[in-house]
């Protein structure tokens, strides 16, 4: 039987081919880059004078499973900081006398407002713990400006937060210990904050900013953080100005960096330290380093020692040692008082934004702005020279015809990227209307690749399909001997064109990525000189001519898949912890955001290849072919689960009580939530031993469960914004009778006192009872507060709960056995309104063997919540 495929079809599926073998090597180089296949750790009898990863690896060990919890309000957090501070006396020990070691635990208190996740907060805390430690050399003075290394010890709440940070703790004592072991004596001190209160919004550094005597001394800081458990280590903050940047490119080991990261982090839902020291009370330069793979294990029961990426703390320590000497050296080192001095006289510094990033790890290209300024518009200024170049042989008729010709292919390019994102998010919504769950690709990021990448090459070649019915101007006045030539050559810098217009677009608004269309652009150059050459001998269409086109791309390819996979990598993780938003469009989103990021990341990995490669891919039987490969995807998919132990499904637990007085209990409730798309009746379907115990019958819906309104989840503010249809069930309250004889209770403690017009203050004292494990305190005031005693008599910006009345929320942290004291001012008669919710980890018995109903492939955060409610 004759073949169904012309020589010009097998050809094409020789070159399908061929892409898959080349981006399929890619990504096996690229995978084993993130995940620090190319980082041998040092053994625990490793040289002193090196960084040893299984020598840190002890201390997360210690902290994540020998202590219970190290959350404010249970124990494990003090018996933390004692860990922390003997082992910081073993390394003292160890110092030698041309080396000053001094150690302090210090107490910090303190009240302040922020905007925290887009809401107006307040935050008063007390007794939270800092360990800090200063090394520097004997002469030095106290005075001497310094360079910081921060670090939380703090875990999540049902977390043993070996990667978040027990990892940071851990790399900070391995780090300290190399610096006394290795015989190097900082010119500046180096300081080690362990802050005990990073996971309360940042307390343990605001009471370190604004208390504490080394706080002006400080000349550069390096935060480390973790929002999973290793890979690659990116710096995804720096500033203010380029310094901390630059420093950072002259002396990383194992470089981890793209300004690109700047541009997006903003726009993230979270925060870290990095933001009091830099932005909200310090103006320090500094670096904001973070782990951001295993981010299914971030913040929950499964953020163990053994989930950490091997490799990754050994780059870390490397790392963060060699930035430290390159601080401590560098003549930029100021003070405060220095750097007011400094900037008094010229601000240019801080106001630049440098541009760098890193080359798989191996290198790292860093210039200024000013430099960008010059760079990134070259390849605009050679796309409008182009045409020029036909003025001395055809004329400027032929100029404006090449150049109309050029902005055509610009937008026959533009229209191919937009549908290789539209295509995937059509497959990825016709595939969840006939399947009951959402977020297959979960626990396989591979399935995303798989359904999403082959649709996209569909919509990357459809415009190169109708491409010839659109005649050329060039062709039309008969200025070119090939109308073959003039095609690809309008499609050539059209996408070129666009490349660069992105390019200098970014400069414009001000952001620091436009490196990457930058290299796009400089590698479709390169390829297109050698292109050129090759058609010479071998014709436009010819397979020689397209490997001469595509060989020298492959260096900027390889960065593409390095950063679109790692992208669409970090995206599928935090889909299964950005929120559930409400039906019906809720179920749809997750999905729909990674189809569409897997689109763009196609677009560019495969785009620049569009001009000479296209004709390839652009055949009836190669787009035949790929649309059944996603149709096969999506099929396939629809049989895997989407969770697994590895990528568990994220539930927060409440057991709720409502009380009044100080030992009664009106109401107890189960509470449930969870944080991404597949709602709770998907939970309940897949975990019957939690629906038996709830009494949840198999015609249990929405419309006839009872909701959980956002008001009782007031513990976790501003957190619980990211929860919607949350339910409630009816639990017994006699268990916790029997385990607190009282309960928070708020009460005024002297008489109101009036000022004129009716104002008033009211003084009130907040007793939390006998409970044992208190996290936080939340207060909501409504009504006409005009001032507090918290945040300096500063009351903070109103929040609209729920359509309610303007509300005004208070966080308190610290020492559960003390009572709060406080007044609130009234400039009205009208009544003051005040709801308390008590965040306790500890649980009673029947709610602890509801939580463990629960399959493994769930992590459930759960705690007790107090409510009351008063009006004064």
């Amino acid at each position: 039987m004759a073949s169904r495929f012309s020589p010009a079809d097998v050809s094409g599926f020789k070159f399908l081919l061929l892409l898959a073998v080349v981006y399929g090597l890619l990504s096996m180089l690229v995978y084993s880059i993130v995940n620090m296949k190319f980082i041998v750790p040092l053994e625990i009898d490793a040289p002193l004078d090196r960084f040893s990863e299984a020598r840190a690896i002890e201390h997360v060990r210690f902290l994540s499973k020998e202590i219970d919890g190290r959350q404010e309000g249970r124990p494990g957090l003090r018996e933390a900081a004692r860990y922390i501070k003997g082992r910081l006396g073993q390394i003292k020990e160890r110092s030698g006398l041309n080396t000053r070691i001094e150690i302090e635990e210090t107490i910090v208190n303190g009240s302040f407002n922020m905007m925290f996740l887009g809401h107006s907060i307040s935050l008063t805390y007390r007794d939270h713990i800092n360990v800090i430690m200063r090394i520097s050399s004997a002469n030095s003075q106290d005075s001497d400006a310094s360079v910081m290394l921060n670090g939380h010890f703090d875990s999540p709440l049902d977390s043993p937060g070996a990667g978040d940070c027990g990892s940071c703790v851990a790399s900070m004592l391995e780090v300290a210990r190399l610096i006394v072991d290795s015989g190097w004596i900082p010119p500046r001190p180096i300081i080690f904050l362990f802050n005990g209160a990073e996971e309360l919004f940042m307390l343990g550094t605001h009471g370190f900013m604004r208390t504490h005597k080394w706080r002006d001394t400080i000349g550069a800081f390096i935060n480390v953080e973790a929002s999973g458990t290793g890979g690659p280590d990116l710096v995804c903050q720096s500033g203010p100005g380029p310094w901390p940047s630059e420093v950072y490119a002259q002396s990383a080991i194992y470089p981890m960096a793209h300004s690109a990261a700047q541009d997006v982090f903003p726009v993230i839902p979270g925060d870290t330290d990095y933001r009091i020291f830099s932005q909200d009370y310090g103006n320090i330069p500094g670096l904001d380093i973070i782990f951001l793979l295993g981010g299914y294990f971030y913040h929950t029961s499964y953020d163990t020692v053994e989930r950490l990426l091997p490799g990754s703390i050994q780059a870390r320590g490397d790392n963060l040692f060699s930035i430290i000497k390159a601080f401590a050296n560098s003549s930029k080192l100021k003070t405060a008082h220095e750097r007011e001095s400094h900037e008094a006289t010229t601000n240019s510094e801080k106001i630049e934004r440098a541009v760098f990033f890193d080359y798989l790890t191996w290198f790292m290209i860093y210039y200024s702005r000013r430099v960008a300024l010059l760079l990134h518009n070259i390849p605009l200024a050679i796309f409008f020279i182009m045409p020029v170049l036909h003025l001395r042989s055809s004329g400027l008729r032929s100029c404006f015809a090449t150049l109309f010709d050029f902005m055509k292919g610009m937008l026959f390019y533009a229209a191919a990227v937009i549908f290789a994102i539209i295509f995937p998010i059509i497959f990825s919504i016709l595939r969840l209307l006939f399947t009951s769950h959402g977020m297959n690709w979960f626990a396989h990021p591979y399935l995303a690749f798989m359904m999403f990448i082959p649709c996209a090459l569909v919509g990357l070649s459809i415009p190169r399909v109708v491409w010839s019915r659109f005649p050329l101007s060039q062709d039309v006045l008969g200025l070119q001997p090939s109308k073959e030539a003039l095609s690809v050559e309008a499609r050539f810098w059209g996408t070129f064109g666009l490349y660069a217009a992105l390019t200098t677009a970014y400069l414009v608004a001000g952001l620091s990525g436009g490196f990457l269309t930058f290299i796009l652009s400089a590698s479709m150059l390169l390829a297109w000189i050698s292109f050129c050459f090759a058609v010479k001998s071998c014709g436009h269409q010819s397979f020689r001519a397209t490997m001469f086109y595509l060989t020298p791309q492959i260096p900027f390819l390889a960065y593409s898949v390095y950063f679109g996979g790692f992208l669409v990598q970090f995206s599928v993780e935090k889909m299964g912890m950005m929120g559930s938003s409400p039906p019906p469009y809720g179920y749809f989103i997750p999905d729909v955001v990674v189809a569409a990021v897997v689109g763009v990341v196609t677009g560019w990995c495969v785009g620049p290849l569009l001009p000479v490669c296209g004709h390839w891919l652009a055949r009836r039987s190669i787009m035949q072919f790929l649309l059944h490969l996603t149709i096969l995807g999506l099929a396939l998919s629809s049989q895997f689960f989407p969770y697994t132990k590895a990528a568990p499904k994220r539930v927060v637990f409440q057991h709720t009580f409502l009380t009044t007085d100080s030992d009664q209990v009106v109401e107890s409730n189960y509470e449930f939530s969870v944080v991404d798309s597949n709602s709770l009746l998907f939970l309940f379907k897949h975990a019957p031993e939690v629906a038996k115990e709830l009494q949840i019958g198999p015609e249990f819906s929405f419309e006839t469960a009872k909701l959980s309104h956002r008001e009782t989840w007031m513990g976790l503010f501003p957190v619980s914004f990211l929860f919607s249809r949350s339910l409630k069930f009816p639990a017994k309250r006699d268990e916790v009778l029997k385990q607190y004889r009282h309960f928070p209770l708020l009460t005024t403690y002297e008489p109101h006192t009036t000022f004129s017009k009716e104002t008033r203050r009211i003084h009130l004292e907040l007793s939390l009872g006998s409970l044992e494990e208190v996290w936080v305190t939340v207060l909501n005031i409504t009504g006409p507060l005009s001032g507090w005693s918290f945040a300096d008599n500063v009351v903070p910006a109103p929040e609209i709960l729920g359509g309610g009345p303007p509300s005004y929320i208070c966080r308190l942290s610290g020492a559960s056995h003390q009572n709060w004291t406080f007044w609130l001012e009234a400039s009205s008669g009208e009544d003051l309104r005040v709801e308390v919710a008590v965040l306790d980890q500890h649980m009673v018995n029947a709610a602890k063997k509801l939580k463990g109903l629960f399959p493994d492939w769930v992590d459930v955060v759960a705690y007790s919540s107090y409510l009351s409610s008063y009006v004064f």
